[in-house]
């Protein structure tokens, strides 16, 4: 057989055997965000019930680990979709690029709160964003103003009107997007009500966001893993203890856990969905398009997760802790969604 009827006839095989990899898998595959996870797991429920697809396979990794693996390239061994208690950021986007993944459709699905709730069984407490950035952060302002270890170790250290018991506070990895919540909703809100950090933002911008990035490290911040079950459990277990998590989390476990007051207003869905709570932050869902028409039902998919019956205002998943976009941003989102328009990378921060 001369050359080039074996040159043809392995370029035949290969496509043979790109078209059966392509179609090595029939059930969507997500990742990411164990915040989001109850809500694309309910979406992933409904989909496999009403569509004639295979139910999506569903797995909290975490934001940041997610995207990880999301952005590792394009094929059937990849994600097809990575859950995100954050905005993706434009590093991410770029990191992307370079496995090859250019074509990513941001799907905004709604609201969280990020709260800290403690044990019903606990005293009643109400902080300030100040006061939880002291009883955090890795470093604080000492007596001359001047940045010092963290020393405080009872809530009484920080302000004698509170309880005199250990800080002890539950909480999310680096890796999780609710540490990424965390950080920018509450520490650096926090910093931003003390006079000492106030003057350090106009000294030294620098100094200032590494004052409110740096979580302390001494075992009065425990970090939890990325199960917030994990911090409900362990909040039972401990009524002196604290744990910072999603809303959902707290209204899954309302007849256990309440929700902390943050200068003065509770984590309530109204609080959130009226803008009130300054934890509240948006929850994103992001399509690889270059896997629809690949994985089968992948853009019904995301059909489904947009739709007013999922993500509306009265949708199902508003029963279990969404709050919803306003009426206008949803419609311009779903309609975005449906027709996969790729999210601009230069919209994107970092």
């Amino acid at each position: 057989m001369n050359r080039s009827i074996l040159m043809s006839a392995g370029l035949v095989l290969g496509c043979v055997v790109a078209a059966g990899t392509a179609n090595a898998r029939d059930q969507i595959r997500v990742v990411g965000s164990s915040t989001v996870y109850p809500f694309t797991t309910a979406v992933a429920e409904q989909f496999g019930k009403t569509s004639g697809f295979k139910t999506p396979v569903v797995e909290s990794t975490g934001t940041g680990g997610g995207i990880k693996l999301f952005c590792d390239g394009v094929g059937v061994d990849k994600p097809d979709v990575v859950n995100a208690s954050r905005r993706l950021k434009k590093n991410e986007a770029e990191a992307c690029a370079k496995n090859g993944v250019t074509d990513i459709v941001e799907l905004k699905v709604g609201f969280d709160g990020l709260t800290l709730s403690e044990s019903k069984a606990g005293p009643t407490m109400k902080l300030t964003l100040g006061q939880l950035f002291l009883a955090l952060a890795k470093e604080v302002p000492g007596p001359d103003g001047k940045m010092i270890p963290n020393p405080y170790k009872t809530w009484s250290d920080i302000d004698k009107s509170l309880p005199n018991v250990k800080i002890e506070v539950l909480g999310p990895p680096p890796t999780s997007g609710t540490r990424d919540s965390l950080h920018e909703l509450f520490m650096e809100a926090g910093a931003n009500q003390l006079p000492a950090l106030q003057a350090l933002k106009k000294a030294d911008a620098k100094a200032f966001e590494k004052a409110w990035k740096s979580i302390r490290e001494d075992g009065f911040y425990v970090e939890a893993g990325e199960n917030d079950n994990v911090i409900v459990q362990k909040l039972e277990a401990n009524q002196n203890a604290f744990g910072i998590f999603g809303y959902s989390f707290l209204e899954e476990n309302a007849a256990k856990l309440r929700g902390v007051a943050l200068d003065g207003v509770e984590p309530t869905f109204e609080n959130i969905a009226e803008g009130k709570y300054k934890g509240a932050r948006p929850l994103f869902v992001y399509v690889k398009k270059q896997h629809v028409g690949v994985i089968p039902g992948l853009d019904k998919f995301v059909a489904e997760y947009v739709s007013a019956k999922a993500t509306g205002e009265d949708g199902y998943l508003s029963k279990k802790g969404l709050v919803a976009l306003p009426k206008a941003e949803g419609d311009k989102v779903r309609a975005s969604a449906l027709q996969l328009q790729p999210v601009a990378v230069e919209q994107l921060t970092n």
